[in-house]
């Protein structure tokens, strides 16, 4: 079983070591990252873009510190976190990535860790991009312009992207958050035949006995091209 909200936390408690260091989560979202570390006592502060979803956050909990924020203008001054995690962020950017990335570096102070995702270009994103793109078009979106979705980027390309902008690269990770095998109906376990994305998502992706063994193999032999995400921890020198 995967569960696609596992693999943040596991990866935020790999970076964040020290409980004095004031930590900023970058596009916060739903708060879960932003609740663990409020609920353990760690000075940390969300953001998001999306103004209804800090509303949210602050109706369901008056003493979080979340407000909206834009990655790529930052409000806060120059070494203000020690700590910044940005999860499912930056690959949401159609422009100005570059920026957000030197914006991460601005904000951090010397020495601190950045954690964060970018989803993968690889053989499992561009198959799973071109199922998606075959099944939801239709004769009237064929005239219309193309929409921008996410950016994907190589090991490579991510690896680049904050090197270029001063960070010593700590490790990146390929990370499998929802198992490429999932995509089809026959390798699914028998509760999950019928798709349904609330439901993968609170019991995680559930497989058979023959997609497991599939999954694991496509996974050990080639995870850099069958993860979803790579996940990248780097510091600020």
């Amino acid at each position: 079983m995967n569960n696609p909200e596992a693999y943040p936390l596991k990866y935020a408690m790999m970076a964040v070591t020290d409980k004095s260091g004031r930590i900023l989560e970058a596009g916060c979202g739903a708060g879960r990252i932003l609740r663990y570390y409020h609920d353990h006592g760690y000075d940390i502060v969300g953001m998001d873009y999306i103004e209804e979803a800090i509303k949210k956050l602050k109706s369901a909990d008056p003493t979080l510190k979340v407000e909206t924020g834009d990655i790529t203008n930052l409000t806060y001054r120059d070494q203000s976190f020690k700590y910044v995690l940005a999860f499912g962020l930056y690959h949401n950017l159609e422009s100005s990535l570059k920026q957000s990335i030197d914006e991460t570096y601005r904000v951090l102070e010397k020495g601190g860790i950045v954690c964060a995702s970018f989803r993968a270009d690889n053989i499992q994103t561009r198959i799973t991009d071109w199922l998606a793109s075959r099944k939801q078009k239709t004769e009237e979106q064929r005239v219309l312009p193309r929409k921008f979705h996410k950016m994907n980027l190589t090991k490579r390309e991510f690896s680049k992207l904050f090197s270029d902008s001063g960070f010593k690269i700590s490790t990146i990770s390929p990370v499998e958050n929802m198992p490429f095998l999932y995509k089809f109906p026959t390798f699914r376990s028998a509760s999950h035949k019928q798709f349904d994305e609330n439901r993968a998502r609170a019991e995680g992706y559930k497989l058979s006995r023959l997609g497991h063994l599939l999954q694991d193999t496509l996974m050990r032999a080639m995870p850099d091209q069958f993860c979803n995400i790579y996940v990248l921890i780097a510091q600020k020198l």
